[in-house]
């Protein structure tokens, strides 16, 4: 009989989990192998293409460009303060979250820059199994296991060069991470899950403008991404001699840890005289995993592992009067490896023994990603509109070999996620105001369909991953939607 194990929902790659949120898809490359309704956390930056599909390649975004490579705020002409509050709700009480950034961007002859702060509570989702649990030994949920507090901060300083064509700058992310979004059901059957940790980011950027409305940009980063998880769980075993059930509380301590390198380069220029652009980016990212916590999805311990990702893409956009349309398209090929280690000394299949520390199960994995977006708005003197859609398309073989039961197993798994967009906006002469919504479909709560084989044991099915789940069998999927609301208000500073 096929035995599921409900994988709840996992974590996208952080990158997902980046204080740079939808900025990040093209510099921080995610690495994912479950279609993880995830909910946009870390969207925090204000965006005047979200409702266009997040169009970015070919078509220049005034207030997001900056959090993304700061060596672009330079092309900012004034300086302006700006609020951009956030809601999310993940369909099917999956959990939500509020989020408040506001911050200042600021323009000079020579020196530019910026600063924000945001303060988000996070709702963990419905854990229905361990509602009932907490019923019967008569403990609900505490307030701390429903919400929880993340800080942000973020600053941007830049200087234009004497040329007067280049500028460099540096920014800097933090984030205090109380909870981050559906860890808590990664360790299916625990009673509570705290969490506590922190994520860096570092930016060292330049923008060359090279007349005739071409430009090329450089960015180097760093991403330091480490959050520990207590996982407190009731083990409930028969007393054969009091002939009674005894209750025992256990905590599990386990560290999820990440560190980025990253390069991306950007090219776009005018192609013809109506109005048409086109642009070309490359980027490039390494991955540590030092440390992959021990889910409950998963029996065994795992240890290191380490990914590359890349992704090659060409957009092209055209502005005619208050009219504008662009197209991104991208390819993301990518690859990992990630691995458990022996703590004691294991005997395999045909007697041959396994050393402290050395492999006891190894994943390989070769994605093939590819993303399209595209979007159209227009902008007359008082007020606009957008609509955009992203596609994401996201396959992957993995290669998984055991090394205790010597056996190895192959496993093939894709699916797409939609994301219709929309956007308003209205101008005063005081301030502006912008609003975009966004729904990802095609994403879900996975879980997986194990048929008990031969010779096989659970427990000898490794999962590992930078959030890079190795899946013990073909994947299985509950609809799961995520709904987003951004307000952006933003007052020039004359």
């Amino acid at each position: 009989m096929p035995t599921p194990s409900f994988a709840r929902r996992a974590l996208p790659v952080l990158l997902a989990l980046s204080a740079l949120p939808h900025a990040a898809a093209a510099q921080l490359i995610p690495v994912r192998t479950v279609p993880v309704a995830a909910g946009d956390q870390f969207l925090i930056s204000p965006s005047q293409n979200l409702g266009m599909g997040s169009v970015s390649i070919a078509l220049a975004d005034t207030l997001l460009d900056p959090f993304v490579n700061p060596a672009k705020g330079v092309r900012l002409e004034r300086t302006l303060l700006f609020g951009a509050p956030a809601v999310y709700t993940i369909s099917n009480g999956n959990g939500g979250a509020q989020t408040l950034p506001v911050g200042g961007l600021f323009a000079g002859r020579r020196w530019f820059g910026g600063a924000s702060a945001a303060l988000q509570q996070v709702q963990a989702g419905e854990r229905f199994e361990n509602r009932v649990v907490f019923d019967t030994w008569g403990q609900p949920r505490t307030l701390r296991d429903e919400s929880a507090r993340n800080l942000y901060a973020s600053a941007q300083l830049g200087t234009r060069l004497s040329d007067g064509r280049t500028a460099l700058a540096a920014g800097l992310a933090y984030a205090g991470l109380n909870m981050v979004d559906g860890v808590d059901l990664l360790y299916a059957g625990s009673q509570r899950i705290d969490q506590e940790g922190h994520q860096l980011d570092l930016r060292l950027g330049m923008l060359r403008e090279m007349g005739g409305d071409r430009s090329v940009e450089l960015l180097l980063l760093h991403n330091r991404f480490d959050v520990s998880h207590d996982a407190t769980y009731r083990d409930v075993r028969w007393d054969p001699v009091a002939r009674r059930q005894e209750v025992r509380t256990r905590v599990e301590h386990n560290r999820d840890h990440t560190d980025t390198w990253g390069a991306h380069l950007g090219h776009r220029r005018p192609l013809g005289e109506r109005g048409w652009k086109v642009g070309g980016i490359i980027t490039g990212n390494y991955k540590n995993h030092p440390k992959i916590p021990n889910y409950e999805i998963m029996n065994i311990p795992r240890d290191p592992g380490h990914s590359w990702a890349y992704n090659l893409g060409v957009g092209i956009s055209r502005t005619d009067g208050p009219a504008t349309v662009a197209i991104d398209a991208i390819y993301e090929p990518i690859w990992s490896n990630t691995w458990a280690d022996a703590d004691t000394a294991r005997i395999t299949r045909t007697g041959g023994r396994i050393e402290p520390g050395e492999k006891t199960i190894e994943n390989d994995f070769a994605f093939t990603n590819f993303a399209l977006r595209t979007g159209v708005g227009r902008q007359v003197e008082r007020w606009g509109f957008q609509l955009g859609l992203q596609v994401r398309s996201i396959g992957y073989q993995l290669d998984q070999y055991d090394y205790v039961g010597e056996r190895g197993r192959e496993q093939e798994e894709s699916w797409m996620e939609w994301v219709p967009t929309w956007g308003l906006a209205a101008r005063f002469p005081e301030f502006q105001l912008r609003y975009a919504g966004r729904i990802t479909t095609g994403t879900g709560r996975p879980g997986v369909a194990w048929a008990a084989q031969e010779g096989v044991r659970a427990a000898d099915v490794a999962l590992a991953s930078n959030f890079i789940i190795a899946p013990s069998g073909p994947l299985t999927l509950r609809g799961a939607h995520v709904l987003t609301h951004q307000v952006t208000a933003s007052i020039p500073i004359q």
